[in-house]
């Protein structure tokens, strides 16, 4: 049976709204993100699936993983250990001993083999790798209007460079294991608002995993901005735990400089 004309125009119509409805929260995320960007000070950044998005990374991995699959399985099992455990001053000894019981080997062998597989061994896989559609010049920007810059990994930041032009634009360039503790631990953080000279209530920081960035963020009360893929945020309850929810660079500059013309609007009025 084929539907009357103004029927299929009415069901046209539902379905235009009900798609805008969706746009607008994906894009503008306007029902979960309460956060005042004026009292901020610093912005700092997450890298792996942060700058760049994961998949970007994933898709140079097949052959490379294969090759090494029972190194890396092993390798997760051994950051899970380590991303629950206190910090200490030999993150690197003590990681390399969780290792060495896993492979059956010296703790200076199992060293050697995680800096040839995963440290160096990494680090080609992104030379080709290009950063998120915006967050370059998102940096560039804040930098020019006065805000601190730092990224915080899990990883080593120097694994990826230059950070794609982003170092020499940081004041605090840190990996957690390098403060002795991976992310959610409070130390890794703790670490980056000591280095910037900041409490925490006034960094914001940026990144897209919800228990180790978001919740590591927020337990130390700095703020938390959490970017997601648009095709999974949902705008649910993690959502509305974070104090920003986005999917592209665009929308966190927005909200970032629309506040701070209104404070300065403001402050010219009176």
């Amino acid at each position: 049976m084929i539907p009357s004309t103004k029927k299929w125009t009415n069901f046209q119509n539902k379905l235009v709204t009900i798609t805008n409805d969706v746009f607008q929260l994906l894009v503008y995320n306007c029902r979960v993100n309460t956060l005042d960007f004026t009292n901020i000070k610093a912005v700092a950044f997450d890298i792996d699936g942060t700058i760049y998005r994961t998949w970007k990374f994933n898709i140079r991995m097949p052959v490379y993983f294969f090759s090494h699959g029972i190194f890396f399985l092993k390798y997760g099992l051994v950051r899970n250990i380590m991303h629950k455990s206190e910090a200490t001053d030999e993150f690197v000894k003590v990681q390399a001993q969780h290792m060495a019981k896993k492979l059956h080997c010296s703790p200076e062998e199992a060293e050697k083999r995680l800096d040839k597989v995963i440290y160096k061994g990494l680090e080609k896989k992104f030379v080709h790798i290009k950063p998120c559609k915006g967050v370059v010049d998102l940096i560039k920007r804040l930098k020019e209007n006065g805000y601190k810059i730092a990224v915080l990994s899990d990883f080593p930041p120097e694994q990826k460079g230059d950070i794609w032009g982003i170092r020499d634009l940081c004041d605090v360039v840190l990996g957690s294991e390098e403060a002795g503790a991976l992310k959610p631990a409070s130390t890794p953080f703790l670490k980056l608002a000591d280095k910037l000279a900041l409490p925490p209530e006034e960094i914001l920081y940026v990144g897209n995993n919800f228990k180790y960035d978001i919740v590591g963020a927020k337990n130390v009360g700095m703020k938390a901005a959490w970017l997601v893929l648009p095709s999974l945020f949902k705008g649910g309850k993690k959502a509305k735990f974070a104090d920003f929810t986005f999917s592209h660079y665009c929308q966190l500059e927005e909200a970032i400089f629309k506040d701070r013309e209104h404070k300065t609007d403001t402050s010219s009025e009176s």
